[in-house]
Parts: structure tokens; C-alpha cells; sequence
């Protein structure tokens, strides 16, 4: 298993962590939000996802990651 901290832009509450959660869920990953430091802690098998696809889901709920 693969763990990485991206930095995420625009999250801003409950509904930003629930969505982005949600969205790593369906990708079969984890994804710890911590809106103070506006960081995800994501967890994934790296056999089964890329950084990339961890990237593009969160994304694709309307946040930047920037690392």
C-alpha cells in the first residue's frame, strides 16, 4: 500500500471532506481530509491506482491538488 499527503485547494467544509472521501472510496482508496492544513492523506494499492488516478478524482470534484 501506498501513502502520499497532497496539498488541495478550495476545500473549505464538511461537504468539501465528505465529497473528496466519497470520491476516493469509489476509486478504492483512502483519503483522510484535514481541512486546517487543506491536506488529503491518501492510502491506495499502487498495483491497482497511479498517483495520477488519486489526483484526477480529486479533481474531478472541483478541487486543485498541488502536490
Amino acid at each position: 500500500m501506498q501513502k502520499t499527503v497532497l496539498n488541495v485547494e478550495g476545500m473549505s467544509c464538511q461537504h468539501c471532506v465528505r465529497s473528496i472521501e466519497d470520491a476516493m472510496k469509489e476509486i478504492g482508496a483512502t483519503g483522510i481530509v484535514d481541512l486546517a492544513n487543506k491536506t488529503v492523506t491518501v492510502t491506495y494499492d499502487e498495483s491497482k491506482l497511479t498517483l495520477e488516478q488519486v489526483k484526477e478524482a480529486i479533481e474531478e470534484q472541483g478541487y486543485d491538488v498541488r502536490s
